[in-house]
């Protein structure tokens, strides 16, 4: 596991209530959404990939529809690199839901046809990435979150 202070993140996160319902603001899809476990987790990783790592906001994409051997799937975020290829695919699940090998089998099968050479897991307590190798058809488990490219 990747040891990575999330709730460090926290104070960055824009919280508002709106129909009785607390609501958080997504600064890649520029609205609120309503709060919830998943989100929480997605908006602190967002966060760290920024403010930790460097990475570039605009380079993100959340929450787009593509389609797994003719199945429409859903990822949760993929980060780009500088000449706008697919670069860290992360999947984030709730705190309570484990990142175990489910959750990486998941995320492997929705790189296929994103083909990412990084992959990350994370339910905001756990995190994990991973390294792909095309060629071989394996990978390899990170001890940190790369840099951008």
């Amino acid at each position: 596991m990747i040891d990575i202070d999330y709730l460090k993140y926290k104070p960055a996160l824009i919280t508002k209530k709106m129909d009785g319902k607390l609501h958080l603001f997504d600064p890649i899809r520029k609205k609120y959404l309503v709060l919830t476990p998943e989100e929480v987790v997605r908006q602190l990783v967002i966060q760290y990939l920024v403010e930790e790592k460097n990475y570039n906001l605009n380079w993100m994409n959340v929450e787009k529809a593509f389609y797994v051997n003719d199945r429409l799937k859903r990822f949760d975020l993929l980060v780009y690199n500088q000449h706008m290829k697919p670069y860290l695919l992360v999947e984030m699940k709730a705190p309570k839901i484990k990142v175990n090998e489910t959750v990486l089998e998941q995320i492997a099968w929705y790189n296929l046809p994103i083909r990412a050479p990084y992959i990350m897991i994370s339910n905001g307590i756990d995190t994990l990435c991973y390294k792909m190798n095309y060629t071989d058809r394996s990978f390899e488990k990170l001890a940190a979150i790369p840099s951008p490219e």
